[in-house]
């Protein structure tokens, strides 16, 4: 069985999908650009479009009673690989004890909305 899950602190979906998906003990969160889901506005710095995007999936876990200590995956989508060291130091600060979640994260030609970064996850969660 299959839930989808929604939060209005994150912006909600721009096509035909859900902003996640829970599946048994697993959540599959869609890739989250760094809109402010109250505002619709993005910033351009690339330190506060990955606090964004990281801010709205945090948001979208705690709608399952989740949080990213349950990131088991990420995947990191950037609009340049020179975007990566201020990316990563900003992921680092989210994820920043425990085990870290296994992740990719590589260059893509172009994000919708012209974003810089925009980052999905899978956790693991009993509920």
């Amino acid at each position: 069985m299959k839930t989808e899950l929604n939060s209005k602190k994150a912006p909600g979906a721009i096509g035909p999908y859900s902003q996640a998906v829970k599946a048994g003990n697993f959540i599959y969160v869609s890739g989250q650009l760094p809109i402010n889901g109250a505002t619709g506005e993005m910033p351009d710095d690339i330190k506060e479009q990955t606090k964004q995007s990281l801010e709205n999936i945090k948001a979208i876990l705690s709608e399952a009673g989740a949080t990213l200590e349950n990131v088991v995956k990420s995947t990191v989508y950037l609009a340049d690989m020179s975007y990566f060291g201020p990316m990563n130091e900003v992921y680092g600060e989210y994820f920043n004890g425990g085990v870290y979640p296994a992740r990719a994260a590589f260059a893509v030609k172009e994000l919708p909305k012209q974003a810089k970064v925009e980052i999905e996850v899978v956790a693991f969660h009993c509920s």
